[in-house]
């Protein structure tokens, strides 16, 4: 540090912070020798001993540098090298790297029901009998002839049946009184490979952010953390998530109000807040670390109440303080990122392993290792509940796949940039969309999904805020939010036709995307429209061929451009499309172009509402008006072309040959 209170002049000398290897720091101290010790020392022969400490300082220099620019591109996740930095870096942006891969494959579960016979007398069966019908648990576990052990990754419901999980219904053979005593019924369900794995931890004293360390490598999943009262520990993706989704059987019990679509919807999607809640840590040595919070009380968050007395606790009084920054979630804080386990003993279930080798063969999976079926009514005959129990087959009709060994750096570098850009958020019509799409199967079936903006914006100076409400002049009625986005939702039943969703299925689409939610956003969830159609066209077949056979195959091709896996809400008809698609069938030589009709226009308008006779939809829509050009255009309202019927709404005839 200079001495100012002496009279001794400063010198300033000039450094070059540019040279950064071992032959630039060598030919700067050179150059500042020369320039500032001119007089003291000038020989810069290699073999003088002055070279040799500028040499020394120029290699010190070379490797500080050279660690500079390591540690630096270390913190880089695209450049990093080291696997415990890349791992940190990834968990950082939000993503788990896989320790491994399970293999997953599909299961093909039966069991034999007896049957239900009418009251008439005749002895003729009539269905089923599903008070036998039970749950075959998400616990279960099955064995290949190999020794690999697979997991089912969902109940097995025997009790419903829907377009997406759907129950085949086979009769078994009479008996000899031509009656049939006996149905099959069966189900697919995913499974995936991994063994079972049981462990327990101590805690004594409250510990602040405490860890433990499961001891088996390539732990896939967390299957449940329970401590020694029973009570569930949540996992979370971070600590200040105090939000789970939890599954609740759908039943008149459970939901008076939602009971009644239990067959058609047979789980609820609930939300629930906990303080007992954990977080996953993957380490570099390949094995898991769970994580747990900071906070000491036993009472849940929401029973907590909040001390205003906390408000501004960190300002000092007095008035010319009061302009100081505080924080105003002061008197929010309770639990601190969930709570920390005391005086307990942890019970850790989960599965590990995954590799090549568990892509097992087709027909190789048959016995279980664990089985738990639960056959929920009571009062039933002792032997046939017992026999219904023992008749469960399981097996894969077709090979497990996807099995693999740890992810490779390159793939959790490229991994984890591709979940930080998701954010995990819905902000645009395509998130929401998706999100409605991936709500899982047991929680209803959305085949079709449609957002626009509420027509309340179209209201233009029919809306006015009186008294701090959002009120429409014409009925002086309140609007809820006129910032608000309509979401058009329909699914499927049983038989694969387009239906509108029951208020069970929107329940939980409404609890599920309430996670994902701009706070700003306001979802108003709805029916969409189905304009059902029928097709007819003619066409002029190649001589030598077969007309039936050739016309058989157009229509064919209609049904498969119908096919409603294919068509979206708001998604026109284009005629010329569909005539190509028609004029490709081997032997066809030209056609007249289709003509697309409305089945339901002859409908009576009964009470201000369309008779949905024959299983139409009853709207009704004017096909002629609506077509332009070669293309029919959907409705104003978010609406879907719907072929229902293809076997009598397809009219094709063959007019002549050539």
């Amino acid at each position: 540090m200079p001495d100012y209170g002496t009279n001794k002049k400063l010198v300033s000398k000039e450094v070059n912070y540019l040279g950064r290897d071992f032959t630039d720091i060598r030919n700067n101290l050179i150059e500042f020798a020369k320039n500032y010790f001119p007089n003291q020392y000038n020989d810069f022969n290699e073999a003088s001993p002055g070279m040799m400490f500028v040499e020394m300082a120029s290699y010190v220099g070379d490797v500080l540098n050279y660690y500079v620019d390591n540690q630096f591109r270390e913190t880089l996740l695209h450049y990093a090298e080291e696997r415990k930095n890349v791992l940190a870096i990834a968990q950082s942006y939000g993503y788990k790297p896989k320790l491994a891969t399970p293999a997953t494959v599909q299961m093909t579960v039966s069991v034999e029901v007896p049957a239900k016979v009418d009251g008439s007398g005749t002895g003729a069966t009539t269905a089923p009998d599903l008070d036998y019908a039970g749950i075959l648990s998400a616990n279960s576990t099955v064995t290949s002839n190999t020794g690999t052990e697979f997991t089912l990754m969902d109940d097995v419901n025997f009790k419903t049946s829907s377009s997406l999980d759907r129950m085949e219904v086979e009769l078994l053979d009479p008996g000899s009184a031509g009656v049939a005593t006996n149905y099959r019924l069966t189900k697919k369900v995913l499974a995936q490979s991994g063994t079972r794995e049981s462990e327990e931890f101590s805690f004594s004293n409250a510990k602040e952010f405490d860890k433990i360390v499961l001891s088996n490598e390539k732990v896939t999943e967390i299957v449940s953390v329970t401590d020694s009262a029973g009570n569930i520990f949540y996992q979370v993706p971070f600590l200040a998530q105090d939000t789970i989704f939890e599954t609740e059987q759908n039943t008149a019990l459970n939901d008076p109000d939602l009971g009644e679509f239990e067959t058609d919807t047979p789980y609820l999607l609930k939300l629930i807040k906990s303080s007992r809640r954990f977080t996953t840590y993957v380490r570099d040595d390949n094995k898991m670390e769970l994580r747990f919070g900071a906070g000491v009380s036993d009472n849940a968050d929401e029973e907590i109440i909040p001390n205003p007395d906390n408000v501004g606790s960190s300002l000092g009084s007095g008035i010319s303080r009061l302009d100081e920054a505080f924080d105003p979630s002061n008197f929010l804080k309770t639990q601190t990122f969930g709570l920390a386990p005391s005086n307990t003993t942890l019970t850790v279930n989960y599965n590990y392993g995954g590799r090549v080798e568990d892509n097992v063969a087709s027909n190789s999976l048959t016995g279980f290792a664990r089985k738990t079926y639960t056959i929920s009514t009571e009062g039933l005959d002792g032997t046939k509940k017992s026999n219904a129990e023992n008749s469960i087959r399981i097996t894969n009709e077709t090979a497990a796949s996807g099995g693999s060994s740890t992810e490779t750096l390159t793939q959790i570098k490229e991994n984890a940039a591709a979940y930080f850009n998701a954010q995990n958020r819905a902000v645009t019509k395509a998130d929401y969309i998706t999100r409605a799409y991936s709500l899982p199967q047991k929680y209803g079936n959305i085949a079709k999904a449609y957002i626009v903006q509420d027509e309340q914006l179209e209201l233009q100076g029919q809306l006015q805020v009186i008294d701090g409400e959002v009120v429409d002049t014409r009925n002086s009625t309140k609007v809820p939010n006129p910032l608000a986005l309509n979401m058009y939702l329909l699914g499927y039943d049983v038989n694969k036709n387009l239906v509108q969703l029951n208020r069970a299925v929107k329940q939980n689409l409404k609890t599920y995307i309430s996670q994902y939610r701009i706070m700003t956003d306001a979802i108003n969830i709805k029916d969409g429209y189905i304009i059902n159609i029928s097709v007819k066209f003619n066409i002029i077949v190649k001589r030598g061929y077969n007309k039936n056979d050739v016309l058989f195959r157009s229509i064919q091709v209609v049904k498969d451009f119908f096919a409603p896996d294919k068509w979206q809400m708001n998604q026109p008809i284009i005629l010329g499309d569909l005539a190509y698609q028609i004029s490709l069938v081997d032997g066809v030589v030209s056609l007249v172009p289709p003509e697309i009709n409305n089945p339901n226009k002859d409908l009576i308008l009964i009470e201000n509402k369309h008779s949905k006779q024959n299983g139409y939809s009853g709207n009704i829509y004017d096909i002629d008006s609506a077509s332009q050009e070669g293309i029919v255009y959907p409705s104003m309202d978010p609406s879907i072309f719907e072929l229902k019927f293809p076997n009598s709404d397809i009219e094709g005839k063959v007019v002549g040959d050539r």
